[in-house]
């Protein structure tokens, strides 16, 4: 049996204290630290993906010699998911050997892995249909043993008999519904590739071709970034409307598995109805803003922005769509507010933290939320990204009760140090979804320049500076904010526990 020193009442005493001081600058190090770019921390429930067809458990000599995989996504879809595609796989296999084989072939109904979906669940795919050499087969319902998942400790399959010819080919298709996964305006699809080494030898060729139902571009789909729950598997051509994959003489592994990352149907098909709008009504106003608020829709995650380069082309499509909608509709209250709540989006996860020194969008920011307020002083939505602001960047503004100070419109602020900014007192930035004043027009602009807006600034330190004033109604003063917490504060309880795991152990051994 291992042997516990004994501690006296003194060491016990300095071990605690020790212990403490380290929860503590771990404790003052999370709080202090600026506020960085994140993905979502809690992904979605997945839904099941496809896979390739498994053999069965006896040893083969069929080749899996070309399929050809086919997501048709849905401009409508059936329920309430994000999305659906309709898939097709097709395989052509041939047996190379000299013996006849028998055998039943199966498709996995839920996750191939016998993993959930992330929380417990097991969804299955309900509209399998199965055609072997264009003729259809009726399936069976079997289950193997899943040695891995702590959730089930069956994976359920649809099989049906084959039967393969010494050197004939033989024609499978697979036909079925696959449901998105994802956080609106972002879902995901999946095909699992691994499986089909189970087959004998390599796939000789592979065609994965996801479809939209509209051009496709890295607009609408997103290629060089990742949701926090999905990213795109690279390699793929855009050809028209589709997205594809291919391979030769495939020998597939888990990093071959196709995964791609889509703006959804009903997000991207308003972006293009406002485009349209705003083609046919380049003097609406209010149309302008509606194409801003589609595209600031489909750049930020719940916590991040998209740095694709076609989410950098939304942002400044946005960009120019809010500026025409603030010139031709000057008085409205409420786009003055949605150009402030795209900018400081941007601001927030790219400026704030990287360049500290460039108050010229904190500026525009402001600029556009003293509008706001002052067309209607009952906007309580641009009060409190005052709030937001003056919790996070501090020196800028000076919001006592109903009262906001705008120190930066009058003079230059003084650059904050890391230990100065703290976190955002809202979770996530993403744009509320009621900022339409009246009617609902639409939008997109072509090409409308940006303009700039330089920072009004002088020489003056903030504390000599004549503020520029509002008076927001107590009425309509929101409460103290709440600071966010994310996944990393709950490491701190679990820290302080492994730190103090022994610790009941070593007073039990003092007083024994």
């Amino acid at each position: 049996m291992k042997e516990y020193p004994r501690f006296s009442t003194w060491r016990i005493c300095k071990s605690f204290t020790h212990i403490l001081v380290v929860v503590i600058i771990l404790s003052v190090m999370y709080l202090s630290a600026p506020p960085v770019p994140a993905r979502a921390d809690i992904a979605p429930p997945e839904s099941p993906p496809g896979t390739n067809l498994v053999p069965g458990n006896e040893t083969t000599q069929v080749r899996m010699m070309a399929e050809t995989v086919t997501l048709d996504v849905q401009e409508k879809n059936a329920g309430n998911w994000l999305g659906q595609a309709k898939v097709t796989a097709v395989f052509q296999m041939r047996n190379l050997g000299s013996a006849e084989e028998k055998m039943d072939v199966r498709f996995p109904l839920s996750y191939w892995n016998g993993s959930s979906d992330g929380f417990g669940n097991f969804p299955e795919i309900t509209d399998l249909n199965v055609f072997v050499n264009d003729r259809y087969v009726g399936t069976h319902r079997i289950t193997t043993d899943n040695p891995d998942s702590i959730f089930s400790n069956t994976i359920p399959w649809s099989a049906f008999s084959v039967t393969f010819s010494p050197g004939k080919d033989v024609k499978i298709k697979v036909t079925y519904t696959a449901n998105g996964f994802g956080e609106y305006t972002y879902m995901a699809f999946k095909y699992i590739l691994e499986t089909g080494a189970g087959w004998y030898d390599t796939i000789g060729s592979a065609d994965l071709i996801v479809r939209l139902p509209y051009e496709a571009n890295n607009q609408n789909a997103i290629f060089d970034d990742s949701t926090g729950f999905s990213m795109t598997t690279p390699g793929s051509q855009i050809v028209g409307n589709e997205i594809r994959w291919h391979y030769d003489n495939l020998e597939p592994t888990r990093g071959d598995n196709l995964e791609v990352t889509l703006i959804t149907p009903e997000a991207w098909g308003k972006v293009l109805k406002e485009r349209n709008v705003v083609k046919q009504n380049p003097g609406d106003g209010e149309a302008w803003g509606q194409l801003g608020k589609a595209c600031k829709e489909i750049i930020f995650y719940r916590k991040g922005m998209r740095q694709d380069e076609g989410g950098k082309a939304l942002y400044q499509e946005s960009i120019a769509a809010y500026e025409k909608a603030v010139t031709l509709l000057p008085t409205d209250s409420l786009w003055h507010y949605g150009f402030a709540d795209l900018l400081w989006g941007h601001y927030f996860w790219y400026v704030n933290g990287y360049n500290r020194s460039d108050f010229s969008e904190l500026t525009r920011i402001i600029n556009e939320l003293k509008t706001s307020l002052d067309l209607d002083p009952n906007n309580s939505r641009a009060f409190e990204m005052l709030q937001e602001i003056n919790a996070t960047v501090p020196d800028v503004l000076n919001i006592e009760g109903n009262r906001v100070d705008y120190l930066i419109l009058t003079a230059t602020p003084a650059v904050a140090t890391p230990t100065e900014i703290v976190a955002p007192p809202t979770e996530t930035l993403a744009p509320l979804p009621t900022e339409t004043p009246t009617q609902k027009p639409t939008l997109v602009p072509t090409a409308v320049a940006m303009a700039t807006l330089e920072p009004s600034a002088t020489s003056q330190p903030a504390s000599q500076a004549t503020a520029v004033t509002t008076s927001v109604p107590t009425t309509k003063a929101p409460g103290s904010s709440r600071l966010p917490l994310c996944g990393g504060t709950l490491l701190l309880p679990v820290l302080f526990l492994a730190l103090f795991h022994k610790f009941p152990r070593i007073i039990t051994d003092h007083v024994n």
